[in-house]
């Protein structure tokens, strides 16, 4: 059974296409001379159609240009322990995958030492980050990246949401992205957003010797696969591209140091105490 993260992406680029032109999974079965439950597999996931029953299928669907090149990045290398995306379409697709596994979790475990977590960040302060000389992200792009950066929230308040652990780092609260100003009110969202009932806040305080949070950020993902199993992915980024894990060594290996960052980072009370502390500081600083 397949059920990689770039399989899933790739049953659902079918299915999408499938359902806005309206066909059925038996319309499509008999115009390729395909069983039902083998197109239902591939959509799911949990089978992976070889390359060129994926272009069969997207040639009867007329899919084509961009969109076509893009599907078809994801028919190969789809049972591979690691997904690394290198070019522009797949890494467009991977964002889509991340996204549904987001929307989807039943538990995410963010790390992130230097910048406020994703899926806690403000509109201003995503906006500073990406307006920021060096950012390299078309004027055109920005508001439709903000839109989707903030839709992540969804996870959060979805029925049933998903617990969320946000490990952030010491540094990532003093960098004063966007200005003071900017910073203060994502350090008051901070707090908000800590005192959820599904969201654990904890700061990860410099000088606490070596830990595996040193080594850099990293997303764990749980969504269900069955009512009694979890499927987990790891997310791995890096300027420019993201590497998505799903193996059950490198999972355990994440979580593992999960559980060791959280060992050396503040209760949630401290944690919330450290940031008002924060707050203070930076509305009375006069320098």
């Amino acid at each position: 059974m397949a059920r990689t993260p770039k399989a899933r992406a790739l049953g659902a680029a079918l299915r999408q296409a499938r359902e806005e032109k309206q066909i059925l999974l038996r319309q499509l079965g008999a115009a390729i001379d395909r069983d039902i439950g083998v197109l239902s597999r591939w959509e799911t996931g949990e089978r992976t159609p070889k390359p060129e029953h994926v272009a069969q299928i997207l040639t009867r669907l007329d899919v084509e240009g961009d969109r076509f090149a893009e599907i078809m990045t994801l028919a190969y290398g789809t049972n591979e322990p690691l997904w690394l995306a290198t070019t522009l379409p797949e890494q467009r697709r991977q964002m889509t995958a991340f996204l549904d596994w987001e929307r989807n979790a039943r538990r995410i475990v963010e790390f992130s030492p230097l910048l406020v977590p994703g899926v806690l960040q403000t509109s201003d302060y995503i906006r500073a980050m990406m307006t920021a000389p060096g950012a390299n992200i078309p004027a055109s792009e920005v508001a439709s990246r903000i839109a989707t950066r903030i839709g992540r929230r969804q996870a959060l308040t979805k029925h049933n949401p998903a617990k969320l652990l946000a490990l952030i780092g010491q540094a990532a609260l003093t960098q004063e992205i966007g200005g003071r100003q900017v910073m203060i009110e994502q350090l008051r969202h901070l707090l908000e957003m800590a005192a959820w009932l599904n969201v654990e806040l904890r700061i990860v305080p410099d000088r606490r010797g070596w830990h595996p949070g040193l080594e850099g950020e990293f997303t764990l993902i749980e969504t269900p696969l069955t009512p009694t199993s979890l499927a987990s992915i790891v997310c791995v980024g890096n300027r420019r591209t993201v590497l998505i894990l799903h193996e059950d060594d490198d999972v355990a290996d994440y979580r593992s140091a999960s559980e060791r960052i959280l060992g050396v980072s503040l209760p949630p009370e401290k944690s919330a105490a450290f940031i008002a502390e924060l707050i203070h500081r930076m509305e009375n600083y006069h320098g």
